[in-house]
């Protein structure tokens, strides 16, 4: 938040907005009592899908409690026309029911091969959308294999990473101070989520450990890891694999360790994966389906298998490599990993180009 642009005009929070995921508990006591009954009305729907189609979880629960939701949040038409309003996290209930604007637009970031989902519930709701907006060509051909009628609504905008930005942050002291100099740095960083896999990094790390590899495995990012801390314990590598937390500069770690690994079930396009490339460093990603629309096997980077032994093999074997990590981070520093570009593919659609 604190790099926002002063330009900007970042609007107050809206308290309704701020009770859609907050406890209950919480948002009962400060009053917000149509929120409580639209995340119940949209709890209770999805618990009757779940039923009929005989399942205990899938991937709809965030939409039904944002359909239960959206009735009960104030509008934002109050702030006035824009020519554009952006949903860049579904669901984009906000965007199409409150806002006022000539343009919508919907951001795809996973790959939706992987995605579980009610496709009658949400299908109206993309098809609301001016633009659907893809991160990668891989991601497009995945999601038009779930939603092929709106192949006319989607477009390519690729994360915009500014490599000065990146390469500047990565210089700043943050804490990193406290790295282990001891063996091989090891560096994860995203929200501790499934599709990131960190779960399994105790388990990969007792088989480095297992194999005499003298390693530091740092992860930096958001999330609940009190069940990843007591598989690290079991798994008595607590003096090897550190979960940091939240960081709102992580460059500095990634910019400090010898190999990033992204060890992920399944992504849209890493942006964390980039901005190790940007930094120069050797990186290591599992072979989850869009995986080779980022790394070139080799060339820019390690893709390797998605079980454990696997990525354990391809840490070990970059790390007993010198000559290809010499010729990765040739490769990485020698070309233009940034892509500011990206914007004007906007700026044309608001016809500012």
């Amino acid at each position: 938040m604190t790099l926002i642009p002063s330009k900007i005009n970042l609007l107050p929070e809206i308290p309704a907005y701020s009770a859609i995921e907050r406890p209950i508990k919480t948002i009962l006591g400060e009053g917000h009592w149509g929120i409580f009954l639209g995340r119940l009305i949209g709890r209770i729907k999805y618990k009757r899908y779940l039923r009929s189609i005989g399942r205990r979880r899938d991937g709809s629960a965030t939409q039904y409690v944002f359909d239960g939701v959206s009735p009960f949040l104030p509008s934002l038409k109050f702030l006035g026309h824009y020519d554009l309003a952006i949903s860049f996290l579904d669901p984009p209930h906000i965007v199409q029911d409150k806002v006022d604007a000539s343009i919508r637009m919907e951001w795809i970031h996973t790959d939706w091969s992987t995605v579980e989902v009610h496709e009658k519930l949400v299908e109206p709701r993309w098809g609301r959308n001016d633009y659907i907006v893809s991160i990668s060509k891989a991601v497009t051909e995945q999601f038009l294999k779930r939603f092929p009628q709106f192949k006319d609504k989607i477009i390519e905008i690729y994360n915009i990473l500014s490599p000065t930005f990146v390469r500047s942050q990565a210089l700043m002291e943050d804490g990193n101070s406290e790295l282990n100099s001891e063996g091989i740095t090891l560096c994860s960083v995203g929200r501790i989520a499934y599709l990131k896999n960190f779960d399994n990094i105790p388990h990969i790390a007792k088989i480095l450990k297992d194999k005499g590899l003298s390693f530091h495995w740092y992860v930096i990012g958001p999330g609940n890891h009190e069940a990843i801390d007591n598989t690290i314990c079991n798994n008595k590598v607590e003096d090897c694999v550190h979960f940091i937390g939240p960081k709102s500069n992580p460059y500095p770690w990634m910019n400090a360790c010898d190999i990033y690994v992204q060890p992920s079930r399944y992504e849209g396009h890493s942006v964390t994966v980039r901005e190790a490339q940007i930094l120069g460093k050797p990186v290591i990603i599992t072979n989850y389906p869009t995986a080779k629309s980022q790394i070139q096997d080799g060339i820019d980077g390690v893709i390797c298998g998605t079980d454990n032994d696997s990525i354990s093999e391809a840490i070990i074997s970059l790390v007993h490599d010198k000559q290809r990590q010499v010729n990765l981070v040739g490769y990485l520093r020698t070309h233009d990993f940034g892509n500011e570009s990206e914007v004007e593919k906007i700026y044309k659609i608001l016809n500012i180009a």
